[in-house]
């Protein structure tokens, strides 16, 4: 993608934090010859291999692992924070109206290699992480050994396990860093009064 270096993000941690708090990515893969796109919650495991690695399932009827080219890397995108951002925030009369909107946003890519596993220990174990994994922030969380164990037994022979080892990561974090310190505060103001105080956030740390 188009990074410009004042735009990148290259601290591990802060990719996978990302990556952990909005799980579910867009999987893009070689089909025969052409680009197929699935969206899918993608569970990190971030000690294992360089990089870490990605696991996930699919449903058995979705074609996507067995039409992939496994000669080729897939590409997963996670989306973060995102916000329009409309140039009434920050245009004066001084300007003379030289302004125009844009998008302030978070994402990473991950490049890796892609293997299937149908071994339904592994699946068992993934979907019980991936589950508490999200289910974590909420009051009452929901477990898988809450559902009757021949139910899940029969929900897990109808999945493919996914696990793609990462071989590259790129992240961009577009927060304005590349405009002076008086748009980004009038940007910051205006999110803030639209009630988005995470992407209010992330711009004030990114030019910290």
């Amino acid at each position: 993608m188009y990074n410009p270096r004042y735009f990148r993000e290259e601290r591990l941690e802060v990719l996978h934090a990302l990556m952990r708090d909005h799980p579910l990515a867009t999987v893009v893969t070689n089909a025969h010859g052409h680009l197929e796109a699935n969206h899918i919650p993608l569970f990190l495991v971030a000690d294992k291999g360089r990089r870490g690695v990605l696991r996930a399932h699919i449903n058995r009827n979705n074609n996507m692992a067995v039409d992939h080219d496994p000669a080729c890397e897939v590409l997963a995108i996670f989306q973060g924070p995102m916000h329009y951002i409309t140039p009434s925030w920050y245009t004066t009369k001084v300007e003379g109206g030289k302004a125009v909107p844009t998008w302030n946003y978070a994402t990473v890519h991950v490049h890796g290699r892609l293997r299937t596993t149908e071994n339904p220990r592994w699946l068992r174990e993934h979907v019980t992480a991936l589950t508490n994994l999200v289910e974590a922030k909420r009051p009452q969380p929901w477990q898988a050994e809450s559902a009757p164990v021949s139910f899940m037994k029969g929900q897990i022979k109808g999945i493919i396990g996914l696990e793609i080892a990462i071989t590259r990561i790129e992240g961009k974090w577009k927060l304005s860093q590349n405009r002076p310190e008086s748009y980004r505060s009038r940007v910051i103001e205006g999110l803030t009064a639209e009630s988005d105080p995470v992407m209010a956030e992330l711009m004030a740390k990114a030019v910290e």
